[in-house]
């Protein structure tokens, strides 16, 4: 059986947060943009202000606690996508209604550039100040080959991004399903986890996108060089979500 019926696939419910039926759209959009901009803000914020203090557990875990928190707030609103993959993946596992799709994906994409701005114009108080275009990972942006921070190459960076982005996906829908014998309240938990442990793995690779309105926030600020990879930021994320969407449809009982 599936987690939302017909009438209520314009949000995944995190336990109690689950949308009236039908919902209000624009409240959805505006929840997706603010629950986007928490999650840019929060996560990329810690890489580009407190990255050198708190290493890679640090930013892996700012962007866990981003979306646990995004989720909590907001889960009841929108169901805290926070990610055009993550809608594409709901979508395709039959959680997500496909008109609504692309409204999500704009409101998300317009969240991360607005955390973007904002983390720029607060990045330009400190007096040495500086973003470096062609040097990895700069202003949190995500790359390969030459952009990559530790130099992986584009059939690596590809790979891992689509195959993590899959497995967020099924996550996020094994959380969100109704369990006799786990608490609802656990699903952001979850999530947050997921995302954390992603982060950890990946940040060498690529400094870890799995996130198209993420990585478009970010590249904007960094230079053509990034610009110029941005599309395997959103092919390999889009693509890994379907999968991760497809396959937890096959193999659940829901």
């Amino acid at each position: 059986m599936s987690l939302l019926s017909d009438d209520r696939r314009g949000s995944i419910p995190f336990g109690p947060f689950s949308s009236p039926p039908g919902g209000i759209v624009s409240r959805k959009l505006i929840a997706e943009m603010i629950g986007t901009f928490w999650l840019v803000l929060g996560g990329c914020g810690t890489a580009i202000l407190a990255g050198n203090q708190v290493g890679i557990l640090g930013v892996s875990a700012a962007f866990g606690l981003a979306v646990l928190t995004g989720a909590f707030a907001l889960g009841h609103i929108s169901g805290a996508h926070f990610n055009p993959a993550v809608s594409v993946g709901l979508w395709v596992g039959g959680r997500f209604r496909g008109r609504d799709v692309v409204p999500y994906i704009v409101a998300q994409g317009a969240g991360a550039i607005l955390a973007a701005s904002v983390l720029y114009v607060v990045a330009q108080g400190y007096p040495d100040f500086l973003i470096e275009p062609q040097a990895p990972g700069a202003f949190a942006s995500n790359g390969y080959g030459a952009l990559s921070p530790d130099g992986y190459a584009l059939p690596a960076a590809f790979l891992v991004e689509a195959l993590l982005t899959a497995s967020f996906v099924l996550v996020i829908m094994a959380a969100t399903r109704p369990r006799p014998d786990v608490p609802s309240d656990f699903a952001p938990l979850i999530i947050g986890l997921a995302l954390t442990l992603i982060h950890l793995v990946s940040i060498p690779v690529t400094n870890t996108s799995v996130n198209p309105a993420r990585s478009s926030g970010m590249a904007l600020f960094a230079g053509a060089g990034v610009l110029s990879q941005l599309w395997l930021f959103w092919a390999a994320p889009l693509l890994g979500g379907a999968i991760g969407g497809a396959t937890y449809r096959v193999i659940s009982l829901d």
